[in-house]
């Protein structure tokens, strides 16, 4: 199950709770049944193909080769 944000309008506080989708929870604070699910910011994207490069050259460059793979190694 997803961490959903949640304000409850009776007591005005915000809490992360673990529930499904179509789930109504109950305020953890006060009890109150009318949790408004808030917005959530996007997870930041991985790493881009750009950085990856960058940091295997330069673990090339100093000999640390922890970072490729085993068929990159030539092993």
């Amino acid at each position: 199950m997803p961490l959903y944000s949640f304000h409850c309008p009776t007591c005005d506080k915000d809490s992360e709770l673990l529930v499904g989708f179509d789930d109504k929870p109950r305020c953890p604070h006060c009890g109150g049944r009318k949790m408004a699910r808030l917005v959530s910011r996007p997870a930041p994207p991985g790493k881009s193909k750009g950085v990856v490069k960058a940091a295997r050259a330069q673990a090339a460059r100093e000999g640390h080769l922890s970072n490729f793979s085993r068929k990159e190694r030539g092993l």
